[in-house]
């Protein structure tokens, strides 16, 4: 059905509005989406420039699916650079942003976007594997919220295992917790 109406749309160049409460259904058809939350417009753009630069916490949680995983903590210095201190004391890398530490920061990164790698800087216990065929998806917590990562490929990875990932600076957005508002 979502294929129908896009090849209409297409087909008849009309303008369109739909409203709906699927972001898949927001993502496809749409040419710009409107993100509201409780009456109030939280951002306005295409479809993957929400995707890609969700202006808050309330976009990046409700654009994607996998939701993007977000880990909670305070800027801290390692000596060298900042990084993401959790309450449990786990430490994330931040890519260059404008924080001062001891700042509440939220970061996020999408599922499909974290990397399985041996020699990758945070170690996760897996909880949970998916094959779905296409991916493999599999689940752990940190600091008591949910983390999925959703790998392009197929991996041998059981539930209790323990594996590396690495978080792409590139592709690692970072919020503020108080305001919710993207920092970088």
């Amino acid at each position: 059905m979502r294929t129908e109406i896009k090849a209409l749309h297409q087909r008849l160049k009309n303008t369109v509005i739909y409203v709906t409460h699927d972001q898949i259904e927001a993502m496809t058809l749409a040419d710009r989406i409107v993100v509201m939350n409780a009456g109030k417009i939280e951002q306005v753009g295409k479809p993957l420039a929400l995707y890609d630069r969700p202006a808050n916490l309330f976009v990046a949680g409700f654009i994607g699916s996998p939701a993007m995983n977000f880990i909670s903590g305070a800027a801290v210095s390692d000596g060298t650079r900042l990084v993401l201190k959790t309450d449990s004391g786990a430490k994330f890398p931040l890519p260059a942003v404008g924080v001062t530490p001891g700042k509440g920061i939220t970061l996020g990164i999408r599922p499909e976007h974290v990397v399985v790698s041996p020699n990758g800087p945070v170690t996760m216990n897996v909880d949970v594997v998916e094959p779905t065929g296409a991916e493999t998806h599999f689940y752990s917590r940190v600091d008591d919220a949910p983390f999925c990562v959703a790998a392009h490929h197929r991996l041998d990875i059981t539930a209790g295992q323990a594996v590396n990932l690495e978080f792409p600076q590139d592709r690692v957005h970072v919020f503020d917790t108080q305001t919710g508002s993207r920092i970088n």
